[in-house]
């Protein structure tokens, strides 16, 4: 069995090399990946209570595509980017936890 503390490990902290013990949970932790702009995720639980857009509809950057309505507030959801609405992935009325798919553009 390994000792924790022979576990030692090199971190890269504002271009400084530095040798310290490394966890279990830190070697296993998900490396970062920047957002995609294509995918708009509801950002906290909620419920859907009106779509403004359909599949294959043109939007603009900014244009509302749909409302979330989350601890009695209507969140106005918009797009991220111009382009196409690929696909509505749910309906009006429509529960969704934090972090779901809610519309894909192209």
């Amino acid at each position: 069995m390994t000792n924790p503390e022979d576990i030692l490990g090199f971190l890269n902290i504002n271009s400084g090399i530095y040798k310290t013990r490394i966890s279990e949970s830190f070697r296993n932790r998900k490396s970062y990946k920047p957002a995609d702009p294509k995918l708009i995720l509801s950002f906290i639980p909620g419920t859907i209570i009106e779509i403004f857009v359909k599949e294959g509809q043109n939007v603009k950057k900014g244009e509302e595509l749909m409302i979330l309505d989350a601890m009695k507030m209507k969140n106005k959801l918009k797009s991220s980017m111009d382009g196409k609405i690929k696909r509505i992935c749910v309906d009006k009325g429509t529960r969704v936890p934090k972090g779901v798919v809610l519309i894909e553009l192209v």
